[in-house]
């Protein structure tokens, strides 16, 4: 939170509400107070500007009811998200351009990629910094190992191969500051002649880092499988980029006979490599753990990549990549001079959340709170069934639903929008011609909210769409 600093123009002819009013309003649009971010109290606004209180209201009130900023009771004000909207372009002669739907507070959000970070255990993780910290070893904050730290990395190998059946060494594993990074250095690992195929719908931002590399890029159709090997076959691709243990966006979990069936392509010319996104695999509510396609990988043709993003915190920005020994040597001789992306400190402190059992009753209770949170939500889609197949279930954070009558995505999306509620269309995870023909199925996420607002949220799509 921070004071805002207004500027009072005497011979402007607007009070001096409006000229508060006016000032946040254009500091919103231009993206200086950003979503989410929360603004001073009326009373420290009054004080900070030396204008009444009445006067700090009336901005507020005026703000609120346009739908810039949004009160919440006990907590103050924050700023609304701004949907879609077109900023003064420099080129444009001062004409403003119009605004489509500026005022999107949503009541609301069903984001397919929030988490729950409520009952993340600070103490615990505070504690553990002290200690880490307490320790007074100046390597500590000396140049790590480009790789991450080799303690870290026996953690970390360890507990994929419990976990996930991963069988790999400490030497296989690369620890890196997200997955963004891992896939730019493995972009210097594979090399700029990669043609490589995506499940469609996919991961866009792995598919835009892809373009990124200039990569010659296919989508490969999906079954309720995973990736069609008949369509992998006819693709004439190098590596191909795939989600097994729960597909995002499809939530679809690719059984062993079609994972075989992909090693099996992999292994039939050299070259062919599987890129592993073990995306959500920690969170499943009904049967046995499935393990990584890596785990039946027996000649070094898939690459592994993870993440503690969803498992701890987003902001951890801890990822690893596990490397078949092939490509740990073109590793070795390629990027052997990247410089870690994790600090040391860090890095120490994950190892200790997790080598002293803290990850592992953390991720046990935010299964069991996640698994509340997917149970409310599929209860309270019962009288949804009728119109709606609902899919993906039972993994993950998010579930699909698909109009069995016709509905469109963006009408499905528009109407709840209109009630403040935020679904999410599967259009915007496809790629191509498909993306138009396949424009009838909506996202709900459920990772980032209480049960309230799940149940409150359910209420306003029966409004909109039964």
């Amino acid at each position: 939170m921070f004071d805002l600093t207004v500027e009072f123009r005497t011979g402007s002819g607007k009070c001096l509400y409006e000229q508060i009013y006016e000032y946040v309003r254009r500091e919103i649009r231009e993206g200086k107070l950003r979503p989410g971010e929360r603004l001073p109290s009326t009373r420290s606004l009054a004080e900070y500007l030396q204008v009444s209180r009445s006067t700090a209201m009336l901005a507020y009130d005026q703000l609120l009811s346009e739908g810039y900023i949004a009160s919440r009771p006990y907590k103050g004000y924050f700023v609304c998200r701004m949907e879609e909207l077109y900023r003064l372009d420099a080129g444009d002669g001062g004409k403003a351009a119009p605004e489509a739907d500026a005022g999107a507070c949503y009541a609301v959000d069903f984001s397919p990629s929030a988490t729950d970070m409520s009952r993340f255990p600070f103490s615990v993780w505070r504690k553990i910094n002290r200690s880490v910290l307490g320790e007074g070893s100046a390597g500590l904050f000396a140049q790590g190992d480009p790789q991450g730290e080799y303690s870290l990395r026996e953690t970390i190998g360890r507990y994929l191969h419990s976990s996930r059946g991963v069988n790999c060494s400490p030497q296989q594993i690369i620890v890196g500051a997200g997955n963004d990074y891992l896939l730019l250095l493995l972009e210097k690992i594979l090399g700029r002649q990669v043609r490589i195929a995506m499940e469609n719908p996919t991961y866009k931002r792995a598919y835009q880092i892809f373009r990124s590399f200039a990569y010659e890029i296919t989508t490969v159709d999906m079954d309720q499988a995973g990736m069609t090997v008949a369509g992998l076959r006819q693709s004439d691709v190098t590596a191909a980029y795939v989600m097994p243990s729960h597909q995002y966006p499809t939530g679809v979990l690719m059984p062993i006979g079609r994972r075989l069936e992909l090693l099996k392509w992999a292994n039939e010319a050299p070259g062919r490599y599987l890129i592993e996104d073990d995306y959500d695999s920690e969170f499943r509510y009904r049967g046995k753990p499935i393990p990584a396609l890596q785990a039946s990988d027996t000649q070094g043709r898939v690459i592994y990549i993870g993440t503690f993003s969803k498992s701890i915190a987003p902001a951890i920005r801890v990822s690893y990549m596990v490397l078949p020994r092939e490509l740990l040597e073109r590793y070795r001789q390629q990027c052997y001079f990247y410089s870690a992306t994790v600090s040391r400190v860090d890095q120490k402190v994950l190892e200790v959340f997790m080598g002293e059992g803290y990850f592992e009753r953390y991720l046990n209770k935010m299964r069991k709170c996640y698994k509340e949170k997917h149970d409310l939500l599929l209860e309270g889609l019962t009288d949804f069934r009728e119109d709606f197949q609902i899919t993906g279930e039972n993994a993950g954070l998010h579930l699909l639903l698909t109009g069995r009558k016709g509905q469109k995505e963006k009408s499905l999306v528009s109407v709840a929008q209109a009630l403040g509620v935020r679904v999410y269309g599967l259009s915007e995870s496809l790629v191509g011609k498909e993306a138009g023909q396949q424009d009838h199925t909506v996202l709900l996420g459920y990772g980032g909210l209480e049960s309230e607002e799940i149940k409150k949220g359910l209420t306003l799509l029966r409004q909109a769409w039964l």
